[in-house]
């Protein structure tokens, strides 16, 4: 029994040493290095700048057939705007044309008696045509329209020294995200896929470089246990994960001005517990797969994949179907992009960040418990 107890109890020793020759691997290895540091400032990037859920500087063809006070202050406001980019057009057809080139995204379009029937008290259409292939824009495009010619109501309402009649008046108020800008929104979330990238891409191959270089078969002749082979995988690279996750906040918070509204003790805790259980998530992986390549390709289909796609970063799930938004109860993520779009945006929502930092825990559990059980029978 005695004998039995020494064989599975950690010894801190070996552990020190385990850690230390892992830590080396990792600085002598600039793939390693990259992952945890260039990755997530190239991500960030291109994401940050490149990508964007905003319509801004829209073109827009604008057809006045006659040219009138009226039509030409209605038309003033889509020049004052920052949403729109008019593009003042000869006819209705050369417009038409031009949206389907590609050329605009939309057309507004006066006829010649416009003035003449709002002046008469008559109807004056406007002729709005948008390009519908992008349907989240189009509806964009839409609401600007709409305000713009709301707007135009109200000045020639208070030019005329008369109130707009309107039975229904909107006070919108705009809550976490008043600039309305979708960096604020996307950051957070790509934080999230760059820790899984970090946690899981790394460490998937861990143990596979082992078997691969024979390491591993020397390792098991050694008195070292299983669990101290574990616990030297996932403590040097849980420091190089939280080292690539500090630096993407600080990023975020000084680089994209995103504005963090939570504690930092909050979002410490919370990223701990997730990069634990993307570690494990790789770890898993790396035990069942003896190649780097094969470990690698899992890993992206496995964890990235469903991280970028699943996990609300940028596909809202309530839009999903039924079955896939079950499936995605089953991605990790998922509750991290919850955690971290609360901590940026919302603050400290107490019951958000509870449950699902208790869900990442429970996830990171049932896969440390599973590698344990699977690196046992690696090693009968």
């Amino acid at each position: 029994m005695k004998r039995k107890n020494e064989g599975t109890a950690i010894n801190f020793m070996r552990l020190r040493g385990l850690i230390r020759k892992e830590s080396r691997q990792i600085i002598r290895d600039p793939s390693s290095i990259g992952i945890a540091f260039f990755l997530p400032i190239l991500l960030l990037l291109i994401f940050g700048y490149g990508v964007s859920l905003d319509a801004r500087h829209i073109p827009l063809a604008v057809v006045m057939e006659k040219s009138s006070p009226q039509a030409t202050s209605l038309l003033s406001g889509f020049n004052q705007s920052d949403y729109f980019q008019p593009v003042p057009m000869r006819s209705i057809q050369e417009a038409e044309q031009a949206l389907m080139h590609r050329r605009v995204d939309g057309i507004i379009w006066l006829r010649h008696n416009f003035d003449r029937r709002l002046l008469r008290g008559k109807t004056a259409p406007v002729g709005v045509i948008v390009n519908g292939v992008d349907s989240n824009k189009a509806r964009l495009i839409e609401g600007y329209v709409t305000g713009v010619w709301f707007n135009w109501l109200q000045r020639r309402a208070q030019a005329m020294g008369r109130s707009l009649r309107i039975p229904v008046t909107i006070e919108p108020r705009i809550w976490f995200n008043a600039a309305v800008r979708s960096r604020n929104y996307l950051v957070p979330g790509l934080i999230a896929i760059i820790m899984t990238l970090i946690g899981a891409m790394l460490t998937s191959m861990v143990v596979a470089r082992e078997w691969e270089r024979g390491t591993m078969e020397a390792l098991m002749v050694t008195p070292v246990t299983m669990k101290e082979i574990i616990l030297s995988k996932i403590i040097p690279y849980f420091f190089l994960g939280m080292g690539g996750m500090v630096l993407s906040v600080i990023m975020a918070v000084f680089l994209f001005q995103v504005p963090l509204r939570g504690s930092l003790p909050a979002l410490i805790f919370s990223s701990s517990l997730f990069m634990l259980t993307a570690i494990t998530m790789g770890l898993l992986i790396s035990v069942a797969a003896r190649s780097q390549f094969i470990a690698g390709q899992i890993a992206i289909v496995i964890t990235f994949l469903p991280a970028f796609i699943l996990s609300g970063f940028v596909f809202d799930i309530r839009t999903m179907p039924m079955i896939i938004q079950g499936l995605t109860y089953l991605v990790a993520a998922r509750y991290f992009v919850d955690i971290l779009q609360t901590l940026f945006l919302a603050g400290n929502v107490w019951p958000l960040l509870i449950i699902n930092s208790f869900w990442l825990g429970v996830m990171g559990l049932v896969f440390l418990l599973i590698i344990k059980k699977k690196s046992r029978k690696l090693l009968e």
